[in-house]
């Protein structure tokens, strides 16, 4: 398994950009599907984007499909979240985690990894 620890949230206005990052110990970094999921309060944990082991496939929640941009370094071992555009209701908690199987995962169940979150406050 690996460890994951992001960093980068912050207070933002709106329409303004943030780039989180989800830097992973371990050598198998690039062995794992990576993911971006985000949970505001009083609601359930929702998918954001995830991204395939080499990076060549992508795939976004409709709510930030344009707006965001999941990469990743594997010889960094590390994942990013490019948020540009943003508007209150993308505040949350974001969270990275790393999946085993498949080529892209959206479903939460499916990752076995997660890291503790970085807060992310988008004000009017």
């Amino acid at each position: 398994q690996v460890q994951l620890v992001e960093s980068g949230g912050g207070l933002v206005q709106a329409g303004g950009s943030l780039r989180l990052s989800c830097a992973a110990s371990g050598r198998t970094f690039s062995s794992y599907i990576m993911g971006w999921f985000r949970q505001a309060p009083g609601k359930e944990r929702e998918f954001v984007a995830t991204i395939s082991r080499s990076g060549g496939n992508t795939y976004y929640a409709d709510s930030v499909k344009g707006r965001f941009t999941i990469s990743r370094v594997n010889t960094r071992n590390t994942v990013y979240l490019q948020m540009n555009s943003l508007k209150p209701e993308d505040t949350a908690v974001y969270y990275c985690a790393a999946a085993n199987e498949g080529l892209i995962a959206v479903v939460a169940s499916l990752y076995d990894c997660w890291g503790q979150g970085t807060q992310v406050t988008v004000s009017s």
